[in-house]
């Protein structure tokens, strides 16, 4: 029997993985096994990453929000401006109400003000 020479197509997928794990230290971007279980275990942290970073952004959002309104009235709250907000029936996401809090607050405090009025 002569000798089978291999295709190109494993060479190409291994080469593929490799360009994935160019920017990792050691073995991790060297040997075919650890690259690919290095791909697996990155892959894994960005899809769980990809939701937390969602509830931190909320976090933030909240805290910036009650921290402009506990520095302009004493004792309304976040979840208080939120369940006005609700009542109302206004649509602003909590994006949107600290970016008004951090660049405007004017504008911010005319909101809540407008709120409390209306629904008292």
């Amino acid at each position: 029997m002569t000798r089978i020479r291999r295709g190109y197509i494993a060479r190409r997928r291994r080469t593929k993985i490799r360009l994935f794990a160019s920017s990792f230290r050691g073995a991790h971007s060297r040997l075919t096994r650890t690259i690919t279980q290095q791909r697996i275990r990155a892959l894994f942290s960005a899809h769980r990453d990809r939701d937390i970073k969602k509830r931190e952004f909320r976090r933030l959002w909240i805290t910036r929000i009650n921290a402009v309104i506990h520095e302009s009235v004493r004792f309304y709250r976040y979840s208080r401006l939120i369940h006005d907000l609700y009542k109302r029936q206004l649509i602003l996401n909590r994006k949107i109400l600290a970016q008004i809090a951090i660049s405007n607050r004017n504008c911010f405090y005319m909101i809540s003000n407008e709120i409390t009025k209306e629904v008292d």
